[in-house]
């Protein structure tokens, strides 16, 4: 065993030589492998990954590789060529990273899980005829929670942060909709939940990280473990309200051989992956709104125009002042990474003729957040909220954006893009229009301070979707005479 030992070490040594010697040779993209060894530049791509990033591109331009915790990660930032990436499932893998970060943050290990057959079921529940019966859910359960939301006084107002606002009713909405359980009934209280996922969602990016502290691995252990308790009957007989997407989720999971606790591991996944983005997205959407007179006006003249039934349920209404609006919102806020593994040497084309050789074991990373969403050769004043930046004149969508004189086909990128892009678009946007048009419709709200301007985002939550605030913005409202 001595023996066994030290000719590992030994090979564990040789290993890290090699890899820490790693040159670039002709055909390789810019290498940037950082002073720390090993580490690389784990540590300032962990603080502010747009921060590093934009530095990295202007040093190098729109391709390099850097070295972060032992990995090298080429990045990709020419979206122009961001087809190379997104339509290439031989070269480069999605799922190996997905795995990992399953693993990580939800202790989840699925062998035999089968991901087309999961997505599969996510399009027949959350696009098509089963559309529209999730959304008359969700917006039953969102006018129901809004309505009690208030003072029970009509004439007082009732102060709140934006962020807790909107984050906590759309999550409980999503909940009740998705998950079932109702209150009242005994079932969980939706906002017991709510306050469990909010421990657990603080430290989501350290668990992806693996750079938990003793004291955070413990409270992570204890908000999973109280999460998957309060989850273990969604989708089960004896769950009220159910939802017929859960229900089905379950019964593959089961046919896969996957046991309770793993099933109930499985659905704080999709928690996560159903209500950790639309409660965030509404909070800047609502913000920017309220912190700009003019885009507020277009949206609230926009929703009178059409009926509440309409707007709140429909998917197909015509609302294109209120889906710039929210284009635009995203732009500025939605900050994902698209990760593959190179599981086969790949010859990377770029679109201007360029060829780069990808090493197999390395990863490849696409930030659409700096190219194409903050561009300013192809978003003029990037920084800036333009609620009508994609509206034409004549009030019609605006498609075209330019980059280098040809036209992009990826002109922002919220919901990512080809095989992996998000199968429940249609009914976020629409939960979040219907959750405007009801904040407009049930409250007056207003700003504390009239000349309050919107938070920074948190420089730490860069490549897990949409940004966190780094504060909140304090609004009063109180529920309309009328209602």
């Amino acid at each position: 065993m001595i023996w066994t030992s030290t000719f590992l070490l030994i090979q564990a040594v040789i290993l890290y030589f090699i890899l820490a010697k790693r040159s670039r040779s002709s055909t390789d993209p810019p290498l940037d492998k950082g002073l720390i060894p090993w580490l690389g530049h784990a540590l300032e791509f962990g603080r502010d990954a747009a921060k590093f990033l934009n530095r990295m591109k202007k040093k190098h331009g729109d391709i390099f590789t850097v070295r972060v915790a032992g990995r090298y990660v080429t990045v990709l930032l020419d979206p122009h060529s961001y087809d190379e990436v997104i339509k290439d499932p031989v070269s480069l893998d999605f799922s190996r990273y997905a795995q990992v970060l399953m693993e990580r943050i939800f202790n989840l290990r699925l062998p035999g899980h089968n991901l087309d057959k999961a997505k599969g079921l996510m399009k027949k529940h959350f696009q098509g005829g089963n559309l529209a019966l999730l959304n008359r859910t969700m917006c039953m359960q969102l006018s129901s929670l809004l309505k009690a939301e208030a003072a029970q006084n009509r004439m007082d107002w009732k102060v709140d942060g934006l962020f807790s606002f909107s984050y906590s009713l759309l999550f409980r909405a999503g909940y009740l909709t998705l998950f079932g359980g109702e209150q009242n009934n005994n079932g969980t209280d939706p906002a017991e939940v709510y306050r469990e996922y909010q421990r657990f969602e603080a430290l989501l990016t350290k668990m992806a990280r693996g750079t938990l502290k003793p004291d955070e691995k413990r409270t992570t252990q204890a908000a999973r473990q109280r999460l998957s308790e309060f989850l273990a009957p969604a989708g089960l007989g004896e769950a009220p309200g159910s939802g017929p997407w859960v229900q089905a989720y379950r019964r593959l999971l089961q046919a896969e051989g996957a046991d309770g606790d793993m099933q109930r591991k499985a659905l704080l996944m999709q928690l996560w992956a159903t209500q950790g983005n639309v409660g965030p997205a509404a909070f800047w959407l609502l913000g920017f709104l309220l912190t700009n007179s003019e885009a507020l006006a277009a949206v609230r003249e926009e929703f009178t125009r059409v009926s509440q039934v309409e707007t709140s349920q429909e998917s197909a209404v015509r609302t294109p002042v209120f889906d710039s609006a929210l284009e635009e919102a995203l732009r500025l806020t939605a900050a994902p990474f698209m990760t593959r593994e190179v599981v086969k040497e790949k010859t990377l084309h770029m679109a201007d003729g360029r060829e780069y050789l990808l090493r197999k074991g390395d990863r490849v990373c696409l930030f659409p957040f700096i190219s194409p969403q903050m561009d300013p050769e192809i978003h003029q004043e990037p920084q800036a909220f333009k609620y009508d930046r994609f509206l034409n004149k004549d009030g019609s969508d605006k498609r075209d954006f330019y980059k280098g004189g040809k036209r992009l086909k990826y002109y922002t990128m919220p919901w990512g893009a080809g095989n992996n892009g998000c199968v429940g678009k249609q009914f976020a946007v629409d939960t979040i229009r219907q959750f405007v048009y009801l904040v407009f419709s049930h409250y007056e709200m207003e700003l504390c301070d009239p000349e309050a301007v919107m938070p920074e985002s948190e420089a730490s939550s860069y490549g897990f979707g949409m940004l966190q605030p780094a504060g909140d913005l304090e609004v009063r409202y109180k529920l309309r005479a009328s209602l």
